[in-house]
């Protein structure tokens, strides 16, 4: 499904970020931007233990991950996907595609990847199951 029309999967491997939006329990979406990976079929992303993305998906699980488009509004990405923690996911020190992609930024904030792994310990994954695209 991330393989689709207008080079999605070539998007999401070059975007530093996605924003993430999930749902509050009392029905108001959130949106923050998040570091993420693609594995296989799926995105892999970490967060902190107390964000409140992880009781909004504890309460629903359908979640919206959106790339920046052109200035004009064009090359744009939305997924909708079901998210789900991942407690089998190694944490983000032992994913060498995720160290490969934000070891420097992760640095730049003063972080070790051991730092960081501590700082975001809970491993999401996201299954999409609608792509749109340009």
């Amino acid at each position: 499904m991330l393989a689709g029309k207008g080079g999605v999967r070539e998007r999401l491997d070059d975007a530093v970020v996605v924003w993430l939006t999930t749902v509050t329990p009392a029905g108001q979406p959130q949106s923050s931007p998040v570091w993420f990976i693609v594995q296989g079929d799926e995105l892999l992303m970490y967060s902190r233990a107390d964000a409140p993305r992880l009781r909004n998906i504890a309460a629903n699980p359908r979640v919206a991950v959106n790339l920046d488009s052109a200035r004009d509004g064009d090359d744009y990405v939305t997924i909708e996907a079901e998210a789900r923690l991942a407690p089998d996911a190694p944490p983000a020190p032992k994913v060498p595609e995720y160290l490969a992609k934000y070891r420097r930024r992760i640095e730049s904030y003063g972080w070790t990847p051991e730092s960081f792994a501590r700082d975001y310990p809970v491993a999401l994954r996201l299954r999409p199951t609608r792509v749109r695209s340009t």
